[in-house]
């Protein structure tokens, strides 16, 4: 049973031209099939690979291919079951899915060397179609590997004597893949380019991928701080502000339902210049912003923002509570220039025109808490009930916890007098309801606090497990003014970072193995050294590929233009161009084969006795004219050898002997 098994595994070492051709171009329509895996239904997968592996054996065992009395029927229910999950057969992912089986049958139904080719050129169509799903830096080498196969069996097939190892195929492959490359990055950088994506939106730019809303309930916050997706990345062009001065605001929520806290109904539409009310003092910030696409309007900025930034394709609004945000959805990645003020006074006054609003409360929704308000408005001023607030969040035993207990009808209340842990969002809810009872105008604010500035690349990555909420409370001429009381409880949270105030969990299971390492105490270690290498890698991805739009494509182009525009600059690049070309003729000149230079040689001479070679003729055919020419007989035995050794090295299959140089050599010397 042995000796069959070892039988046939030496007759696939050594398999046929047509079988080794074949599987290596199942394993290229394997390598450009498999990121579709991650968007198709499993089913599709499954039929794929179920396919690829038939065609393998049939190969391999030397068997017929099927017929189509069979292939038709099946292509056919893969058909009902594309619309069955689709419920069309027209669009993007019908018809990507469509086209993956159509290859995968194709595979199937190959009889001559130009089905072939049909497979080759739609798998090349077929990896373009992955950038649908994700432009990724990941995503951009699975599909240059994809490529780099197809050209490799493209190539293979060209070959029709003995073909050459494949590592030689793969390194041509390589060489005229690099030979393409200037060109397409000079095409990348000049061509005129259309706004957004290649036929429409990559999932990965709106792929409903939750963040911040428009409402905040317990427990909404700390769903979203155990994710490490990266929200947006800043640029400081001044020096970056503190760690606790890193408020990114976002959302003003000012009604509240004895839950839930939402946007007010009172409010002024957005408008495109700066709301009345902010006296900036200090230094301004400036910095820029490269937003995620989250496929919501809300843009972040550092509280507070000193202008309204301007936006590509898109336009930037502002409301009377400073809450920036764009006309449109935001779908693709955003760049925009941002200016704030971390000091500033905001509507201070004697008055607050619309106080009322920031001070209603719902009637019969968590009545202790109403009760500890009124009791403490009796207290001093508005900034001494701030305080005392404060305080009792300090002294009491409040704990800061992601896994705060469940609440019931009246959760501050319960919050405040019964469990006591809670995440930013219980604190900042409980402490606007007190001050809303005690008659301090007060509001809930939303957004991220806190970044991760990269020491690679200098830009700070700011993730959902930043996302915060605090407090905002009218002080009179101090206007509004930004309280947190989770920094009272937890004050390494605003300090440091989320995991700097929550201990990691124990590291058991995958989950765990992200508390193993606490990024913002150790930023020395390997580990993180290497998040910040990847981190800077992909952010440069993003930055320059795909935030390449036609506004910065006009800017790079212009500093091109800018930079050669005079004599001297031109002058420089012609020399450069000149030495580059010279450098590329010397080393080929090196690089030039030592046999054939002899062949040459021999050609030279010959064409000199009036014996030219024609340009359509090789060396079998050469010898054979030569044959029959009046030459001398030694000079006739000297001439059929050499051309006889040098078309056994140039098309034979053996390797050349090491002394054919030297061999060559003295046949040449007869031969003149």
């Amino acid at each position: 049973m042995i000796a069959p098994l070892r039988a046939r595994l030496r007759g696939y070492r050594v398999m046929s031209r047509d079988k080794a051709d074949t599987l290596l171009l199942l394993g290229s329509t394997l390598l450009v099939l498999a990121p579709h895996s991650l968007h198709l239904p499993i089913w599709v997968s499954l039929l794929c690979l179920t396919t690829l592996a038939w065609r393998a054996l049939i190969t391999l065992g030397g068997r017929r291919m099927p017929s189509s009395t069979l292939l038709l029927p099946l292509a056919g229910a893969a058909m009902l079951g594309v619309l069955q999950t689709y419920q069309t057969i027209l669009g993007k992912d019908p018809g990507v899915a469509m086209l993956v089986m159509l290859v995968a049958f194709k595979m199937l139904e190959m009889h001559a060397r130009r089905d072939l080719f049909v497979v080759v050129f739609l798998c090349f169509f077929l990896a373009l179609t992955n950038f649908f799903y994700s432009q990724s830096i990941g995503m951009g080498v699975m599909i240059a590997l994809g490529v780099l196969a197809l050209v490799t069996t493209q190539l293979t097939f060209q070959y029709t004597g003995s073909v050459p190892p494949l590592r030689r195929r793969v390194r041509t492959a390589a060489s005229i893949i690099g030979l393409a490359a200037p060109l397409a990055l000079f095409l990348f950088i000049a061509f005129p380019r259309i706004q957004g994506p290649l036929w429409g939106l990559p999932s990965d730019a709106n792929s409903g991928r939750t963040g911040l809303s428009a409402d905040m309930t317990p427990g909404k916050f700390s769903s979203l701080a155990q994710s490490e997706a990266v929200v947006f990345r800043a640029h400081f062009t001044d020096p970056a502000p503190e760690q606790a001065q890193l408020y990114w605001r976002a959302i003003v929520l000012g009604a509240f339902d004895g839950r839930t806290w939402t946007r007010s109904r009172e409010r002024s539409r957005p408008q495109t210049s700066m709301p009345p009310g902010l006296v900036a003092s200090g230094p301004a910030l400036r910095y820029d912003v490269t937003l995620e696409p989250l496929s919501t309007r809300w843009l972040y900025v550092l509280d507070l923002p000193r202008r309204v930034p301007e936006l590509d394709s898109n336009v930037a609004r502002m409301s009377p509570e400073f809450e920036l945000s764009a006309q449109a959805p935001v779908d693709l990645r955003l760049r925009y220039d941002a200016e704030s003020s971390v000091q500033y006074t905001l509507q201070g006054g004697a008055e607050l025109p619309d106080a009322a609003r920031w001070l209603q409360l719902p009637a019969g929704r968590n009545p202790r808490t109403l009760a500890m308000g009124a009791a403490l408005a009796a207290q001093g001023d508005p900034a001494q009930r701030v305080n005392a607030v404060l305080q009792r969040f300090r002294s009491e035993s409040f704990v800061y916890t992601l896994e705060p207990p469940l609440l019931g009808a009246n959760p501050v209340d319960e919050f405040l007098l019964q469990t006591r842990a809670g995440f930013c969002e219980h604190y900042s809810s409980a402490f606007v309801v007190l001050m809303r009872a005690a008659g301090v105008p007060a509001r809930v604010v939303t957004g991220y606090q806190g970044g991760d500035i990269n020491p690679v690349d200098g830009f700070m990555t700011v993730r959902q497990s930043d996302a915060h909420a605090w407090a905002e409370v009218w002080l009179g001429a101090r206007g509004w003014v930004r309280v947190d009381p989770t920094a009272a409880v937890a004050p390494e949270r605003i300090r440091r970072s989320l995991s700097s105030a929550i201990p990691p969990r124990p590291p058991f299971g995958i989950e765990g193995l992200g508390g193993l390492i606490d990024f913002s105490r150790d930023r020395n270690g390997v580990l993180a050294q290497l998040r910040y290498h990847l981190s800077a890698v992909n952010n440069g991805w993003n930055q320059w590929v795909l935030n390449y739009t036609p506004e910065r494509q006009s800017s790079v182009v212009g500093a091109l233009m800018e930079g050669v525009s005079n004599w001297r600059s031109l002058a420089v690049l012609a020399v450069s161009l000149l030495l580059l070309w010279g450098a590329h003729k010397l080393r080929v000149r090196r690089r030039r084969d030592p046999i054939d230079a002899l062949y040459s040689a021999l050609c030279q001479r010959l064409g000199q006795l009036g014996h030219a070679r024609q340009p359509d003729e090789g060396p079998t055919a050469y010898a054979a004219r030569l044959a029959r020419a009046n030459l001398e007989p030694a000079r006739h035995i000297a001439i059929a050898q050499f051309l006889r050794c040098y078309s056994a090295y140039r098309y034979g299959p053996a390797a050349p002997a090491p002394d054919l140089p030297a061999t060559m050599k003295s046949l040449l010397a007869q031969c003149r």
